[in-house]
């Protein structure tokens, strides 16, 4: 069940054209009994990443959240926001310990940067009118830097 949305604790930016990205999503649709987590699919016609004031290459780099006083968020933050509103916030609890924080963090980024790839979907971007190719990788240069 899809949250309201100004009843979501959380709502997910994701891409529904991504294989692991909808089995994940479709994993917390069916543990949000609380109806504390909203979805927005990306990759949906439609979709205006500038309501977020990013754009489409920053939002396919990683996963990003917004809370519901509209705080962006982003990365492995995301997954711990989300465990924790299907009741599992045990299972993301070790990347909140400072040591395993970073090795999660790098690790996300790691994934992060080479998810379409691994799916299949180098061109995910570039086979819409939503990006120019030489943009992403500037994006993913960016994020791993932090």
């Amino acid at each position: 069940m899809d949250a309201p949305l100004e009843a979501f604790a959380i709502k997910v930016l994701y891409d529904g054209d991504c294989p692991l990205c909808a089995r994940e999503i479709a994993f917390l649709r069916s543990r949000n009994s609380r109806g504390l987590i909203a979805f927005e699919d990306i990759a949906a016609p439609g979709f205006d990443a500038a309501r977020y004031g990013l754009d489409q290459h920053a939002l396919m780099s990683r996963i990003h959240g917004v809370l519901a006083d509209g705080t962006l968020i982003e990365g492995v933050e995301v997954f711990r926001r989300l465990y924790t509103a299907i009741g599992l916030g045990w299972v993301v609890a070790p990347t909140r310990w400072p040591l395993l924080r970073r090795l999660f963090d790098r690790a996300y980024r790691v994934f992060a940067r080479n998810r379409l790839r691994w799916t299949g979907r180098e061109d995910a971007l570039c086979a819409t009118d939503r990006c120019e190719p030489a943009a992403l990788p500037l994006t993913q240069r960016a994020a791993d830097r932090e």
